[in-house]
């Protein structure tokens, strides 16, 4: 497939990549930053995008008119084609803000199956603020991510350790190399396999299991990568050396850009985070809410294939634009225009 830009209703976009294009279950990741129900303008004076703006200077990149109820039923129209859309191993993040972030949560839940939700990231979109408020300051929206399905593409990502990380983690030290011990065994008891044998004479706890089997249990001891208590209890040596960084949580540091070019742009390392994550080099990106194309300039980088939609006039040159500016790098694509 080649990569696509769609200007038009994004809703004539998706049913033209489903019947038209044929693209149904071929996408392995959705990324969208819709509107945020603000009821408000979004423009652009003299190359500078302004956050939320209703004076009657400069284009207007987009209008957030929808509201309540109304917004709702406008994003379940799109979640229900971006559904069929999604492959088996599909993802789909959906950006949005915290006053309407619980509604959008409970009706993603129905279209997409509450077993399906995985997380609800928190990303820090700014710097503390003092403005006078009835309330606490604001300084994050939210991320809500879901799976097609039980087995979603999922590339684990690692954050490098800091200094102090490494102090906390692992705070033994054993020939110049800091290290951890972890246990051998975990909850549940094996009746009859190779995880309740004896390992050095020892039985696993009561209500346990040996994490593998003798075999490697052994193979570990003689490594001298099994630490033994005063007590002869064993725990599993991990070298921080080894690792190749830390568990990702669910709370983001990706502030917005200070000079944005688009409106409400975010942040590409957010992009490049999720797409190294849930997708695939040569998997389809798509986003419908494309504003100024960082999400189809990540995908491009990192080896995906991408489709990105959007009936601003504003923002379609915004992509153009920002596709454009990579020179020898620039992207092959088809663009469409739907009426």
């Amino acid at each position: 497939m080649q990569n696509l830009i769609i200007k038009g209703d994004n809703i004539k976009g998706l049913e033209y990549l489903l019947n038209e294009r044929s693209l149904k279950s071929k996408i392995d990741l959705v990324y969208i930053d819709p509107p945020f129900a603000t009821n408000s303008h979004f423009t652009i004076t003299d190359e500078r995008a302004s956050t939320i703006s209703s004076s009657r200077k400069g284009d207007v990149a987009y209008s957030d008119r929808l509201t309540g109820k109304q917004f709702i039923e406008f994003l379940r129209d799109r979640l229900l084609l971006l559904k069929e859309l999604l492959s088996d191993e599909g993802s789909i993040y959906l950006h949005i803000d915290y006053k309407v972030g619980h509604y959008v949560k409970v009706m993603m839940d129905e279209v997409f199956g509450m077993n399906n939700f995985r997380n609800d990231i928190t990303r820090i979109k700014c710097n503390p603020k003092n403005f006078q408020r009835t309330g606490y300051g604001n300084i994050k929206d939210l991320i809500l991510f879901y799976s097609k399905s039980s087995k979603p593409i999922w590339n684990e990502p690692k954050e490098p350790y800091t200094p102090e990380d490494l102090v906390r983690l692992f705070p033994k030290v054993k020939k110049g190399r800091r290290y951890t011990t972890v246990p051998i065994h975990a909850p549940g008891e094996t009746e009859n396999g190779e995880t309740s044998k004896a390992f050095k004479g020892l039985s696993p706890p009561k209500g346990r299991h040996w994490r593998t089997d003798v075999q490697t249990l052994e193979k570990w001891d003689e490594a001298g990568l099994i630490e033994w208590s005063s007590k002869g209890n064993p725990r599993k040596i991990i070298f921080a050396d080894e690792q190749i960084g830390k568990r990702v949580q669910d709370i983001w540091e990706y502030k917005d850009p200070q000079s944005p070019t688009y409106p409400t742009e975010k942040n590409p390392d957010l992009l490049d985070r999720i797409i190294k994550t849930s997708s695939n080099p040569e998997s389809i990106v798509l986003d419908c809410f494309c504003g100024s194309g960082t999400t189809l300039k990540s995908a491009h980088l990192l080896n995906r294939r991408w489709i990105g939609i959007d009936q601003s006039e504003q923002a379609i040159k915004a992509t153009i634009g920002k596709l454009s500016a990579l020179n020898c790098l620039l992207p092959k694509y088809e663009f469409i225009s739907l009426r």
